[in-house]
């Protein structure tokens, strides 16, 4: 079979079945599972999914890349026929993982550990994904919205904004929030309690052996083999889903004021609007894999009671460590930090109402400027303008993507086009010293978008503007947003959304972006 005729609608179809299977039998286990995962039509799809990504590129400790595969004798369907014949023999086994350190953007001499898998060990998960993401999504939490199917950051954040706004019944009663900060998460899974979730859901055994046995895959650091005990490597295609069926227990410990999965949204509203008439505090979580804040209706030591208690409950249930010096109790009116946005409660200038606005933090700005600035001064003046505007161009487009939302971006948008310009300008008085104006003018070309304004280029190349495409603020889409199995239309540009969350890091901190 070519890659090529892979018939994708039945991996589609599957995982609609899976879905609606899972959905309406919350406590049913599927015991035979492992024959979808070695199906042609399921390895053939996971091949096309991680041969259009960039990573494929990247070699794992075989030294193995995507074009390395196509150019060997029988290409790719070769390749696939030995992997899904060592599954279906029970020979396959997970090759060692090459870890490597990424700085962490803003954080100076920190660094992140990223596990790059083998080709053929991501191939593998990116199948086990295909099959066991659909199960374990019926039973997550609406309040959860990281690395899950048509949720984006910008949802996690519209959610945080809703409940700062006022209700028909009054203000927002939103007081406090805990930004909740777990130490070294992903690195801190335990496998024993991870497998025990797992197995709730999945009966096959097989199925279950190669889950942990991508757990348990040793990793190569600095030559050095390691064998983990503890945690999924960053970097693995499987790991986001592992670590959000873990993390779920953290969403279900604030269950009694947050939507459950399956139930309405007014459900979670009646039992807070019963808990705040007889005086007791409230508490709602917004996640983002490990990235949570917690809204307290009550009071500053309600809140740090609850912070105390739940890092109790880390410890207990998670066996893992709360951050108490990095997880801290904000009022809503001093502001606090998620998901790379500032969010304050503050007084609408036309109805005097207390509502949530977003805001773009300064040190984002700052940091946006002194990546472009290193990149444009250390940029070589014998390259074309051509080729520096192609370096610069996707740090506009994604960084506008995603800051577009927040509350007077025009303004800050405005500033950085003005900024860069200017930047660009004094490269190119660099690279031609002795020209007079009327030389550089020539790279002054109409933008693509308005002929009357100006914009640097050179050829069909021109420089991207930051205001481009304006502003305007992300709507919030309520609990049941669609995961394209749940009967419900895909909503359009979801995937280049969450995308531009994924790149920012590496676009304005110069990191690899994150997992």
């Amino acid at each position: 079979m070519k890659p090529g005729a892979v018939n994708t609608a039945f991996v589609l179809d599957m995982q609609r079945k899976l879905y609606r299977w899972s959905n309406a039998a919350p406590e049913k286990g599927f015991a035979d599972l492992f024959n979808l995962v070695c199906d042609r039509h399921t390895l053939g799809h996971a091949w096309q999914r991680l041969a259009r990504n960039k990573g494929s590129q990247t070699p794992g400790t075989d030294g193995m890349t995507r074009h390395k595969i196509e150019q060997r004798p029988g290409g790719v369907t070769q390749f696939l026929e030995e992997i899904r014949e060592e599954l279906r023999t029970g020979i396959y086994k997970p090759e060692l993982v090459r870890q490597r350190l990424i700085p962490k953007a803003g954080k100076p001499g920190r660094f992140r550990p990223l596990g790059i898998p083998t080709l053929k060990d991501r191939l593998v998960q990116m199948a086990l994904k295909f099959v066991l993401e659909p199960i374990f999504e019926a039973d997550f939490y609406p309040t959860s919205f990281g690395f899950r199917r048509g949720r984006s950051t910008h949802d996690a954040l519209a959610v945080v904004q809703k409940h700062l706004h006022p209700t028909i019944h009054g203000p927002s009663p939103v007081r406090f929030v805990i930004e909740g900060d777990i130490k070294g998460c992903f690195d801190a899974i335990d496998h024993h309690l991870l497998m025990e979730q797992v197995r709730r859901r999945i009966g096959d055994r097989k199925v279950l052996r190669l889950v942990l046995a991508f757990l348990k895959a040793g990793i190569l650091v600095e030559g050095t083999v390691r064998h983990p005990i503890t945690g999924t490597p960053q970097g693995g295609v499987l790991s986001p889903l592992l670590a959000n069926v873990y993390l779920t227990s953290l969403d279900e410990r604030y269950g009694r004021w947050t939507p459950r999965p399956r139930e309405r949204l007014q459900n979670a509203a009646d039992r807070r609007h019963y808990d705040r008439k007889r005086g007791r505090p409230t508490f709602q979580i917004a996640r983002y894999a490990d990235d949570f804040v917690i809204l307290v209706t009550g009071t500053a030591d309600e809140a740090m009671a609850e912070r105390d208690i739940l890092a109790t409950f880390l410890m207990r249930e998670l066996r893992m460590e709360l951050s108490l010096e990095k997880t801290l109790i904000t009022g809503v009116a001093d502001g606090f930090d998620f998901l790379g946005y500032r969010i304050i409660q503050t007084t609408a200038l036309r109805t005097g109402h207390r509502v949530g606005n977003l805001y773009i933090p300064k040190g984002k700005v700052q940091r946006l400027r002194d990546a472009i600035k290193a990149r444009i001064t250390t940029y070589p003046t014998g390259e074309s303008l051509t080729q520096l505007i192609r370096e610069l161009n996707p740090i506009i487009l994604g960084w506008r993507t995603y800051y577009r939302h927040a509350t007077g971006a025009s303004r800050e948008f405005s500033k950085l086009d003005w900024w860069l310009s200017n930047r660009v300008l004094r490269w190119l008085r660099k690279k031609h010293r002795k020209a007079a104006w009327r030389t550089l003018r020539r790279y002054r070309v109409s933008s693509e978008t308005n002929e009357r304004k100006l914009v640097w280029g050179e050829g069909y190349v021109r420089l991207r503007s930051f205001t481009t495409g304006g502003t305007m603020p992300y709507p919030w889409r309520g609990i049941m947003i669609t995961n394209g199995w749940d009967g419900a239309p895909e909503p359009r540009g979801r995937t280049h959304v969450a995308a531009s969350w994924n790149a920012l890091n590496h676009l304005a901190g110069l990191t690899t972006p994150a997992t």
